[in-house]
């Protein structure tokens, strides 16, 4: 599903049908993959969980956060993150790290990207218990050296 709706070449698809397939793609990875390691007592790190919905098709798209938010819970029937981590990385900068062909979503400009990265924003400064802001510029190694220092302080049972 995710692989349809990022096609830039696929069919055209409103906002409120990306949402739709967004949470149904959600829902069928919280059930073959999340639900079954927690289950088997595993750590599960993904990305793209509810806060992406909340951002793209949200604040994005302009959709209802509230209404995107509602849908994104029934689709992870309960599997919610312990910590949610934004890298927050300038607009300039993240364009740089596009390779490729950009996707439908990264195809979609400058102004439904500023509103993304501000969605993204109020989300984390909504529900700080939850997430952290971890820059995300610089070399690969020194960002890899903030999350995992933010992420163990938050959840110190990762330490190694």
């Amino acid at each position: 599903m995710r692989a349809l709706l990022l096609d830039p070449d696929g069919i055209s698809i409103g906002p409120r049908a990306e949402a739709l397939l967004m949470a149904a793609a959600r829902a069928q990875h919280v059930d073959e993959v999340i639900r079954p390691a927690l289950r088997s007592g595993r750590t599960v790190v993904t990305d793209r969980y509810i806060g992406s919905s909340l951002a793209y098709q949200g604040h994005g798209q302009g959709l209802d956060v509230g209404a995107v938010g509602s849908l994104s819970d029934f689709a992870v029937d309960g599997v919610l993150p312990d910590l949610v981590v934004l890298l927050a990385v300038p607009a300039a900068v993240a364009r740089t790290r596009l390779t490729g062909r950009p996707d439908r979503l990264e195809a979609l400009g400058t102004d439904f990207h500023s509103r993304v990265e501000q969605g993204f924003h109020s989300l984390a400064a909504a529900d700080p218990g939850r997430w952290i802001v971890v820059d995300g510029t610089g070399e690969a190694d020194d960002v890899e050296a903030r999350i995992w220092s933010a992420v163990t302080d938050r959840l110190p049972s990762l330490r190694r």
